[in-house]
């Protein structure tokens, strides 16, 4: 067994699935599909990290926080490469601009600078994300009986 697999309880590829879970919210909104406050958008928003937990009370893993946190981080990965790739259409053309003492900057620079803050915004976001909801699991991990363990390795 690889040691992420040992640590995190899942492997490189079941966690970035699980991350991927998250991404379409991110297509459908800067597509303009789903808006702010709608029905679809609450479960696009909410139901990943719902599965996130479900996967690690199904599974305990050994650090269902860290765990979570790693894919909330992924997550991030995302969110900021959606965010970059779907950056004109989001806007519409109308792509943001610094203001102040800024305006005077490159147009170029600009975009570069504010492509560089939403990415990183789009990182935090998804270790935020990540780390409110592996609480969550954490703490449902430790109150919520797991399954009996199996007297036999068939399902390790």
């Amino acid at each position: 067994m690889s040691r992420p697999r040992r640590v995190l309880g899942f492997s490189w590829p079941v966690l970035v699935g699980l991350a991927a879970l998250a991404a379409p919210r991110v297509v459908l909104h800067d597509l303009g599909v789903v808006t702010e406050g709608s029905f679809v958008n609450g479960l696009l928003v909410f139901l990943p990290p719902l599965c996130w937990i479900a996967a690690v009370l199904w599974s305990r893993p050994p650090r269902p926080f860290l765990t979570v946190l790693v894919i909330g981080a992924l997550y991030g990965v995302f969110l900021a490469a959606g965010h970059q790739l779907l950056w004109d259409t989001a806007f519409d053309g109308n792509t943001p601009a610094l203001g102040g003492n800024l305006t005077d900057l490159d147009p170029t620079a600009q975009s570069g600078i504010l492509r560089v803050a939403a990415a990183a915004s789009s990182l935090v976001t998804g270790a935020i994300v990540g780390a409110i909801t592996g609480a969550v699991a954490e703490l449902l991990c430790r109150i919520v009986p797991g399954h009996p363990e199996r007297t036999d390795d068939a399902g390790r």
